[in-house]
């Protein structure tokens, strides 16, 4: 019998000492009461370092890589078989892929939170339909970049008294590629931007007058 109640004790004393562990589990557990602290203060005690790169700098690091690689498979691993029209085709069905399916999706990877870099995009959408979209903008692109080699070109041949010549200062390759295809994006994006900026600001007011 003194064993039976011995070990009726120990039990009795384990199941209070549970009771006491759990009780004081779910009260670090309960945030009901917790203060809500700001994100902006929150980011303060996030992993890494003191230097951080700029969201703008690794956007424009992607789309410069990218835009140069585009070249280099597409422009330079293609362009010698194709006429100039079908290259035009080529590169601006590539761009357009590499845009879509590998800057947008990094970028997205890449993003803080869901959003943030919606304003770095042409189309920020996840839908099928802006692989088609991103087809055309690049061709956009394709084309306004050519037409600045051309442009710079023609600039290097008068001031060097070689107009009437053939020679090309400026060859296409992936580096300047790169460049004129950053460039041009962020330039049609702030534009973009800036138009729907304007949109919403004339709405906010009209509703304000309503």
């Amino acid at each position: 019998m003194a064993k039976n109640e011995k070990k009726k004790h120990i039990d009795k004393n384990a199941s209070e000492y549970y009771h006491l562990k759990k009780d004081a589990v779910e009260k670090l557990a309960d945030t009901s009461n917790a203060p809500v602290v700001p994100e902006k203060e929150l980011k303060k005690y996030k992993s890494g370092g003191k230097f951080k790169i700029p969201q703008w700098l690794k956007v424009v690091f992607i789309k410069f890589w990218f835009g140069g690689a585009a070249c280099y498979f597409f422009l330079w691993g293609l362009g010698m078989y194709l006429a100039d029209l079908e290259t035009m085709l080529v590169v601006s069905i590539g761009l357009g892929i590499v845009t879509d399916i590998l800057i947008n999706h990094f970028l997205h990877f890449l993003e803080p939170q869901k959003g943030d870099f919606d304003k770095w995009m042409m189309f920020p959408q996840r839908k099928f339909w802006t692989f088609f979209l991103n087809i055309v903008y690049c061709g956009l692109i394709f084309y306004c970049i050519m037409q600045t080699y051309d442009f710079l070109n023609q600039i290097i041949l008068i001031n060097t008294g070689q107009a009437e010549s053939n020679a090309i200062p400026i060859g296409v390759e992936p580096l300047l590629f790169g460049l004129f295809y950053m460039g041009y994006d962020m330039l049609f994006i702030g534009i973009k931007n800036t138009f729907v900026k304007i949109f919403r600001d004339a709405n906010k007011k009209a509703s304000g007058l309503k």
